[in-house]
Parts: C-alpha cells; sequence; structure tokens
C-alpha cells in the first residue's frame, strides 16, 4: 500500500504527517522551531533550522508510520506564506535569516510608499493592501540592508522565496529547482493576480531584480523529485500550498461561498470566490487560491497576527499555565470574563482594522480579577477577531455564513468554539480531521500522481467530528461585543518612539 506524505512547515513548529487514501493519518512527527526577536515588532528564524527541522521530522514520520521511502507516492509542501529568504543561487546558504510574516520592521516604509500614492495600483494589481505583513518589502528591506546584498542580488548571483520555495530548492539539491505557486506569490505584493505573473511594474516599485523571483507554477504537479542523498529515495514533489489556502482545500471548501477558519499561531478565514476575483471595501484581501490545471480561482481572505499564540504567550510569557489544556480548564472554571478583554495585538493589528502600530492591552482589570478571567478573556480576544473577520466579509459579499468550518491546534478548545458559535450566531463545524492544511497540501500531491481521482471523490471523504450550535442570547452577544470594541479603540495605533516612551494616536475609522 502507498502513502502520501505532507511536509506541515509552520510558524512556531514543522511537521510531517503520513496519510492513507480514506485520508487519514497514519503518522504524525512534530519539531518546534525557534522565533527570533531581534528588536520589538522584528521576528526572525534561522532557515538551516527550518530545512533541518522538516527534513528530521520527515524521516522521523515515515519510521512512526514503519513504512519506506519506497511507499511514499508523493510529498505535498504547505507552508506559513509571507516569510522570506534570500539565499546565494551557487552554495544554497542564506544571506540572513528568514523574515517572519509577523514581522514590522518595514511599516515605516509602507507608509512611505502609500503617501507617495502607490498603494491604489498596488491594492488593483495583487488584492493586497500595502502593508508590512507581505514579503515584498521584507525583501526590498535584506537587499538595503545587508552589507553587499544588493549588488549580489543585481548580479543574478541570489534568489528569493518564501518557505516552499526555500525547502523545495533544498530537497532537490542538485537539480536546485526554483518554484512556488500562485497561493504563494500573490501574497508577495510582487504578483499581478489577474495576469497570473509576477509585475514588473511592482518590481521596479520596490526595486526587486525579477532574476531573483521563482517560476510560477500551478499548485498541483509534479516539479521535481527529492535527492537521494536525503534518504527518500527520488519521492516526487508535487503539491505546493500556502497554508491557509490549503486548509481551505483539506477542508473541501470547493463551492464560492464556502468558507473556513484555522486558528493556528494566527487565525485566517477564507472564503471561496471561484473565479470572482471581487476587491474588498472593508479591507481584506483577494489571492489566488490553489491552481489545480488551469483555471484561475481566488478567494477573499482576513488575517489576524496573534490567534493560537496568545495561549503560548500565557504559557510562556506570564507562566500562567503549563499547557493549552489548562486554558481550556481556567476559562471553563469562571462564568464570565469578570469584564475583562484581553486584545492580543502583539504584533499590530491585522484584518479589518490593518494597524501596524497597535500593541496588546489588557483592561477591566480589578482586585477581583483571576487567572481564570485572564485566560478566559484571552480566548475570548481570539473569537473577536475573528467575529469582526466575518462581519468584514458578509459586508463584501453580501451574503451571509450558513455555517463555518474550523481547523488549527486551536480549534481543539472546546471553550473557544463555543464562544465562537455563540458570537456568530451559526453552527461551528469541526471536521474529524482537524489537521486540514496538511491534508489540503497531500491531497494537492496526491491528485497529481494519480493517487486520487478527483475534487469530487475527495469531498466524499470529508466528515464532521462535532459541531457547535449557538447557544448564547443575541442581545448577549451583543452587549459582550460592544464592550470588545471599546477595547479595541483602547489598543489601536500607538505610534512607538525609542527613546521617548509611547504616544497614543486617534485610530482610524473603520
Amino acid at each position: 500500500m502507498s502513502f502520501i506524505l505532507a511536509f506541515d512547515s509552520g510558524t512556531t513548529s514543522v511537521r510531517a504527517i503520513v496519510f492513507d487514501r480514506e485520508g487519514q493519518i497514519r503518522s504524525v512527527a512534530q519539531k518546534e522551531i525557534r522565533q527570533i526577536f531581534p528588536k520589538p515588532g522584528w521576528v526572525e528564524q534561522d532557515p538551516q533550522e527550518i530545512w533541518f527541522s522538516q527534513i528530521t521530522v520527515a524521516v522521523e514520520a515515515l519510521a512512526r508510520a514503519r513504512i519506506r521511502p519506497s511507499d511514499i507516492a508523493g510529498v505535498g509542501i504547505t507552508n506559513q506564506r509571507e516569510t522570506t529568504v534570500v539565499w546565494d543561487r551557487k552554495t544554497g546558504e542564506a544571506v540572513y535569516n528568514a523574515i517572519v510574516w509577523q514581522d514590522r520592521r518595514t511599516a515605516e516604509a509602507c507608509d512611505k510608499l502609500r503617501a507617495a500614492g502607490h498603494d491604489k495600483q498596488i491594492r488593483k494589481r495583487t488584492g493586497l493592501l500595502l502593508d508590512a505583513y507581505f514579503s515584498g518589502t521584507k525583501i526590498a528591506w535584506i537587499l538595503d540592508n545587508v552589507p553587499g546584498v544588493r549588488k549580489r542580488a543585481e548580479a543574478g548571483d541570489l534568489l528569493f522565496g518564501t518557505i516552499d520555495t526555500w525547502l523545495i530548492w533544498k530537497l532537490t539539491s542538485g537539480h536546485n529547482i526554483h518554484v512556488t505557486d500562485p497561493s504563494n506569490a500573490s501574497r508577495t505584493l510582487l504578483y499581478n493576480i489577474h495576469t497570473g505573473k509576477w509585475d514588473k511594474d511592482l518590481l521596479k516599485l520596490f526595486r526587486i531584480p525579477a532574476s531573483l523571483l521563482p517560476e510560477v507554477r500551478t499548485s498541483s504537479e509534479v516539479y521535481g523529485e527529492i535527492s537521494t542523498s536525503l534518504g527518500l529515495q527520488k519521492v516526487p514533489i508535487a503539491g505546493i500550498a500556502g497554508d491557509q489556502q490549503a486548509a481551505l482545500v483539506g477542508q473541501m471548501c470547493v463551492r464560492p461561498g464556502q468558507s473556513k477558519s484555522t486558528y493556528g499561531t494566527g487565525c485566517f478565514l477564507l472564503q471561496n470566490l471561484g473565479s470572482d476575483a471581487i476587491t474588498s471595501q472593508n479591507r481584506l484581501l483577494t489571492s489566488a487560491a490553489c491552481q489545480i490545471g488551469k483555471k484561475r480561482e481566488f478567494v477573499l481572505e482576513g488575517s489576524i497576527f496573534i490567534g493560537g499564540a496568545v495561549v503560548q504567550w500565557l504559557r510562556d510569557g506570564l507562566q500562567l499555565v503549563r499547557s493549552a489544556k489548562e486554558v481550556d480548564l481556567l476559562a471553563e472554571s469562571t462564568p464570565d470574563n469578570g469584564g475583562v478583554y484581553l486584545v492580543p495585538a502583539f504584533a499590530g493589528l491585522g484584518a479589518p482594522h490593518w494597524d501596524p502600530y497597535a500593541r496588546g492591552l489588557l483592561i477591566g482589570i480589578t482586585r477581583d480579577t483571576s487567572a481564570a478571567h485572564i485566560a478566559r478573556a484571552a480566548l475570548e480576544g481570539v473569537a473577536f477577531q475573528v467575529a469582526d473577520l466575518i462581519d468584514a466579509m458578509h459586508a463584501d459579499t453580501g451574503k451571509k455564513l450558513k455555517e463555518l468550518r474550523v481547523d488549527g491546534g486551536a480549534s481543539h478548545s472546546a471553550f473557544l468554539m463555543q464562544f465562537q458559535a455563540d458570537l456568530l450566531q451559526i453552527p461551528v463545524v469541526r471536521p474529524a480531521v482537524t489537521e486540514t492544511t496538511a491534508l489540503g497540501a497531500a491531497y494537492l500531491a496526491g491528485l497529481a500522481v494519480g493517487y486520487w481521482k478527483s475534487i469530487e471523490s475527495l469531498a466524499k471523504q470529508w466528515k464532521v467530528e462535532k459541531v457547535f450550535e449557538p447557544k448564547m442570547p443575541r442581545s448577549q452577544v451583543a452587549a459582550l461585543r460592544a464592550r470588545w470594541n471599546d477595547a479595541l479603540g483602547r489598543a489601536g495605533n500607538w505610534e512607538l518612539h525609542p527613546g521617548s516612551g509611547s504616544k497614543p494616536a486617534k485610530r482610524a475609522k473603520k
């Protein structure tokens, strides 16, 4: 019997998951990866650590499943999307740490481009808002701030890639295949989603040589084989997708209007748009969906920078708990939040606010406030952010969701999922396999090598594990969201001035 292997290269950990023909997990191996914080708002990772860790877990996953590399029909790769690596074409050595999608160091550069009036053409061509979140300004920062790098880039000696591209380059050592797919390319600020090509005018605007960029291929095809030197015996690499688009496939949201929310390090709400690349009027993003064959399709997306990572902060930063499970137990131990609200704007606020200067806020504390109230406020803060996204999405499409499909690590929190259903007043549906990001990558690879026949056949495999029905009265929901909006306004738009404290500024109206 053969299997599909998925590489899931996330922000805080990398995993390798072996799937069988029924889409069931046969084995999982996982390894945490370090995040590096050189300055406030800066987030980096070691590209070599990502690479070595991914190979380590791949070998471990095969051992746990008791299978050989020859039993693997294909490998699919899914990844944190906007994280940026620049490396030497000949040596394969990165010229700088990977700059992670959460990093805010280029916020001022975005402000200058916006002041010069470039944001509208960027929006029109890429479907994205001009923000430090995306790869374009990160590449430019590396070229302009690492000594000698711009000269090497302009000489054609360097390459850029998001993590999918970096991994494939390393996996195919000897052939060094330099590729990506539309779901990742469309998150760079450099890719025209309407033409399906890198945009020459945007490359000129950001001063990025075209020779840096990978070839954009579909999300489901054989790109090359893994080097035998890695012990994976010429296994074909056959699927690529950014993590959120991969999760949309894994959730089988294959019809326009179907939506999912992934509760990972951040939270990401995507709705399938089909072939209609609408421009959001509510500061959401339009990106390429996973491309299977020649037909280009699109997604509407809202991104939250801090989702499940708030649990990590409670554990590692505050040392309030020892595990994610303890957060749930604490939250469930109190009947309400005690008037405490946590806005987890640790790296600014994402959609629909897009405030890079916002900072986290814990408000409503009294002498009666307990650890349980803080834990509950932390989980509720995640759900409030998702509810804000869904309001914006509804305003853009004019269509109310019938249900929300959920996945990711924090979707295992029964408290969070129930509170989410209450806020949205619609069912929240958790599938039997919540590793939908990896599953989507596996599906893309399996379709390319003929392991599975069609998307339609895969849709029949999708199964529900639990449905969370709304229970809270609408009047109570309204009151909670009003208080949340007040807290959100107080957290927003803090302009940081090093050496002179911080200056609160008024938030722009939504």
